[in-house]
């Protein structure tokens, strides 16, 4: 039964992709009042001509995705200062606002964009009245500018502006939140076009969609793709050769390479967290059973048994152990299994069905498929408590893939009766949409940090 249903579901017409201009359309779900305010002021532009891009839109959507910022619409601004020196620190407090991130544009001699911004702590801005006194090394009392959270200046070229204002946003987030961002991360997905001559596509864009390129097609099926811990290969199943297959590819220089073609499936890679062991599915004793294979010596090791199907290996955190689907109790259901002794326990219990788990990179929750009487949809589980959230509820939501700073999830879903890549803060606050254009789309994958 898991066998049909997990094959079946990963043939699932996806979602179709915009190219490489795309844009989220962003959907605000239940919760996000709760959001932090944050005011991001538009950049001032001083050269001629229009920016290709428009920073301060793309950091304010960035923080938005997250779920953790609720950014302060342009006409809500009660000023746009462009210096800390212009910010009317009470006019801000008085909406909500406790951080505000402004910055100025400018052309060089080499034509390359020199980006000045500064993030402000609006409250202790108000307090200080914006001059605030610190004792220096040599014991005097000088000004202080301790409301500047950070000041900093960039020159960069304009094929990498937009790639700068996830850099920023980066710093934002990780400044206010004390975690790393993610928004200079990538996500591969395959998109199927039977129009096309070799319809089969793996493609890899920005977190958001832009800068899409396709580093592989095929004209026979291909799936699963997932990424080195290095962001430069992806591990993927291909039916080039009339059966399914396993190989790694180097996404920047093309180069492929074998790496399992036993007997009936080879299928659900998954590099270790160093990069030294894959994951993966074998049927070559029948069932479907979750194995290891050293990258180096090619040993591979059986890691469940039985005649139960077991699959969708997943890494925790640590290395030491996996998580699996198994249908060893009937249903499809999630299973731990330390890879030292082989003990294995069921992890979920709620919902007739749990599958395509994936655990957060703190190795807190568990995010997976559900299945209820209301459908496939995503599910957070505590993995201390037990307790579990429900995160979408859209109709058959699948595949999903953990942010590497744990803050967000892409996934499968429908939407409008399309298929389209969608995408929840970990809290389910927050969800953003990609609409379909030009393909059918499935498996995304979020890339490592860059």
């Amino acid at each position: 039964m898991i066998r049909r249903l997990l094959i079946g579901m990963a043939f699932i017409v996806g979602s179709s992709l915009q190219l490489a201009n795309a844009a989220l359309e962003l959907v605000i779900t239940d919760g996000i009042d709760s959001a932090r305010p944050i005011a991001i002021v538009p950049f001032k532009w001083e050269g001629p001509g229009k920016l290709p891009h428009d920073v301060s839109a793309v950091i304010s959507s960035d923080l938005q995705r997250s779920g953790k910022f609720s950014p302060v619409s342009t006409s809500d601004m009660p000023q746009t200062p462009f210096d800390a020196s212009q910010v009317n620190f009470g006019a801000w407090t008085s909406i909500g606002v406790d951080a505000l991130l402004t910055g100025t544009i400018t052309l060089n001699a080499e034509n390359n964009y020199v980006i000045q911004y500064q993030l402000i702590d609006v409250v202790r801005g108000q307090l200080t009245g914006g001059k605030s006194k610190a004792l220096s090394d040599d014991g005097q009392l000088v000004l202080s500018n301790d409301h500047i959270l950070f000041k900093k200046q960039a020159s960069v070229p304009g094929p990498r502006l937009r790639e700068y204002a996830h850099r920023i946003s980066d710093l934002v987030y990780e400044e206010l939140t004390g975690e790393r961002g993610a928004f200079m991360t990538r996500i591969a997905y395959v998109v199927v076009n039977d129009k096309d001559s070799y319809p089969y596509q793996m493609r890899v864009a920005d977190y958001d969609g832009y800068n899409e390129r396709m580093v592989l097609r095929s004209k026979q099926p291909l799936m699963s793709p997932a990424w080195s811990p290095d962001g430069e290969k992806l591990a993927y199943v291909s039916f080039q050769n009339g059966q399914a297959e396993i190989f790694i590819m180097n996404i920047y220089t093309g180069k492929r390479e074998k790496i399992t073609s036993f007997p009936r499936h080879n299928g659900a890679p998954r590099f270790s967290p160093d990069g030294k062991t894959l994951a993966l599915v074998l049927s070559k004793t029948g069932s479907l059973h979750v194995y290891t294979l050293d990258l180096e010596t090619r040993k591979l090791r059986q890691i469940t048994r039985g005649r139960s199907n077991n699959t969708e290996p997943f890494w925790k955190p640590d290395g030491k152990s996996l998580i699996f689907t198994s249908d060893r109790g009937g249903n499809p259901q999630i299973y731990g299994v330390n890879l030292s002794d082989g003990k294995t326990r069921r992890l979920t219990w709620q919902g007739s069905q749990n599958l395509g788990g994936q655990i957060t990179p703190d190795g807190r929750f568990l995010v997976m498929v559900n299945r209820s009487n209301s459908g496939f949809n995503l599910a957070k589980q505590d993995l201390e408590t037990g307790a579990v959230q429900i995160l979408t509820k859209t109709l058959l939501d699948e595949s999903p893939s953990i942010a590497p700073n744990g803050a967000m999830v892409i996934y499968s879903s429908m939407y409008n009766k399309i298929n389209v890549l969608s995408m929840v803060s970990i809290d389910g606050r927050f969800k953003a949409r990609l609409p379909a254009t030009n393909g059918r789309v499935r498996a995304p994958a979020w890339s490592p940090f860059l």
